[in-house]
């Protein structure tokens, strides 16, 4: 079954693209076809000039759900620090520069105080600022996002999205959501997806490309603040 067909989309340095569409229309699998999870039937994808598999090292990414026991009797800092695993050879201690870089990351998401603190004990939200913490302390060029808001209160989201904002400024940014109406604020560009991909090189959505991927009459949504939303559909 074809999930993604006639794709074409290129994403430059330091842009932060937000991917939205229907469930099952195909942003996950676009950002797994990215890392190299998934491979195409035909054409090409290229990360940094190189094939997913090889520019995998350039990317962090922070998948939708990440499973773990909340009981499990791991710190925050031990969370960071498992992102330094592909860096480092199996059965060999973290080094002090893994240590400095799992502290640096925590910095840049603003959560350092609670390193010694067990992840079952953070909010959702906080726990998402440590998980892109773990995707940063490979020292990526570019980040990928899978509805990191999912399951997080709405007060957090605009904290999240400012955050993010900020992490901009030095990497490439490729977030998916479903909220096109929160993330609309913080994103430049916006690639719409179901079955095929609708790319916005502006601020702006046209109504009838929201149309063709939503399949139902909806509002146009203008970048920015004040910034106009999505109504409800099916």
């Amino acid at each position: 079954m074809v999930v993604l067909e006639d794709i074409n989309l290129n994403v430059r340095k330091n842009d932060f693209l937000g991917i939205i569409g229907p469930n099952g229309g195909g942003k996950t699998t676009l950002l797994k076809t990215i890392l190299g999870i998934i491979k195409p039937y035909k054409g090409d994808i290229k990360v940094m000039g190189a094939s997913p598999e090889k520019g995998r090292e350039y990317i962090g990414y922070v998948p939708q759900y990440a499973f773990f026991d909340m009981k499990f009797p791991i710190t925050v800092l031990e969370v960071v620090l498992t992102g330094r695993l592909n860096r480092i050879k199996y059965f060999k201690n973290y080094s002090k520069k893994d240590r400095e870089l799992s502290e640096m990351a925590l910095k840049q998401v603003e959560m350092e105080k609670y390193k010694n603190k067990k992840i079952g004990e953070l909010s959702g939200g906080e726990r998402q600022r440590v998980f892109v913490a773990r995707a940063l302390v490979s020292q990526p060029q570019i980040l990928l996002l899978d509805e990191p808001m999912a399951n997080v209160d709405s007060p957090r989201e605009k904290e999240f999205y400012e955050l993010l904002k900020k992490l901009k400024e030095k990497l490439t940014i490729i977030l998916v959501s479903h909220d096109i109406g929160i993330i609309s604020a913080y994103i430049d560009k916006v690639a719409c997806v179901n079955r095929k991909l609708y790319f916005h090189d502006s601020r702006e959505i046209r109504i009838d490309d929201l149309m063709a991927v939503y399949g139902c009459p909806v509002d146009m949504i203008a970048h920015g603040i004040p910034h106009r939303v999505l109504k409800e559909h099916d």
